[in-house]
């Protein structure tokens, strides 16, 4: 007598489906079926899924949203001025700025040894900089780098690594 390929399977979810599984040795079958009784079926798994994704999705927007609420209240409070580029990368870049200058304001002045006017300067010369993409560049930059970085990127004479500019 051989052993039976379509097996009826009462899933976690309280739905019934009968499932094909000659594709599995004969002697492992009722071990996968004992596996699927215990999981929801497919339909309830990818509506769940569905579910966790928009649930990430909202979570993220909302996130997104609040961060850059802070990111424009920081800016008019500081006298920062509008960023240059596309609607998307202005949205980013102002939370970047906000991220690292406040990481940078922490570093210099709040554990270092930085003074008020050399904090001010600081923000002098990020009041300059108002290329979006710079301030995506510098996501992953060490906080307390910010002057230096800030300095190279206002430098009227900037060298260049291409030894025939």
């Amino acid at each position: 007598m051989a052993v039976k390929t379509k097996w009826t399977i009462e899933h976690a979810c309280g739905h019934t489906k009968i499932v094909d599984l000659s594709d599995r040795p004969a002697d492992r079958r009722a071990g996968y079926a004992r596996w699927l009784a215990g999981r929801a079926c497919s339909d309830c798994w990818m509506a769940s899924r569905d579910n966790d994704a928009e649930e990430k999705a909202t979570w993220l927007k909302n996130k997104r949203a609040e961060e850059q609420a802070a990111a424009d209240a920081w800016a008019e409070q500081y006298r920062m001025p509008p960023l240059d580029g596309t609607d998307r990368a202005v949205a980013w870049a102002s939370r970047c700025r906000h991220q690292l200058m406040s990481a940078a304001y922490t570093a210099l002045v709040l554990e270092g040894d930085a003074t008020e006017p050399e904090w001010e300067a600081v923000e002098d010369a990020a009041r300059t900089v108002t290329r979006a993409g710079w301030w995506i560049d510098q996501t992953e930059a060490e906080p307390a780098d910010l002057p230096e970085l800030l300095q190279a990127a206002t430098n009227d004479d900037r060298p260049t690594e291409n030894p025939y500019a």
